[in-house]
C-alpha cells in the first residue's frame, strides 16, 4: 500500500546557489522517488517543488534543512500545493 501523496513548494535561503544545491537536491529526490524541480530564484534562494509520498517528501524536507556540505541553509519556507495540479509530473528536474 502506498502512502498519501502530497505536494509542497519549498523556498530555501542562505548560501544555496553555486554550491551544487540543485544537483544534490535532484539526486536526493531521485533516491526518495520524489517528483518536481529545483530552480534558482533571482534573489539568491532556491525553490524546490516536491511531489510524492508524504514520508518521502518529509524526508526531503529534512534534507533541505541542511543541504549538501558546501551549503549553509538559513531558512526553509514551506507552502502546501494541490497534488492534482502536478499529477502529470514525472521525474525531478533542475533549472
Amino acid at each position: 500500500m502506498t502512502d498519501e501523496q502530497v505536494a509542497y513548494r519549498f523556498t530555501v535561503s542562505g548560501r544555496v546557489q553555486g554550491v551544487f544545491f540543485r544537483a544534490s537536491t535532484a539526486r536526493e529526490a531521485d533516491r526518495l522517488g520524489v517528483r518536481g524541480h529545483a530552480v534558482n530564484l533571482p534573489d539568491g534562494r532556491v525553490e524546490v517543488l516536491a511531489v510524492g509520498e508524504a514520508a518521502a517528501v518529509d524526508e526531503l524536507r529534512r534534507w533541505l534543512q541542511r543541504g549538501p556540505p558546501q551549503a549553509r541553509v538559513a531558512q526553509v519556507e514551506c507552502r502546501n500545493e494541490t497534488v492534482e495540479e502536478f499529477a502529470a509530473l514525472s521525474g525531478f528536474t533542475t533549472g
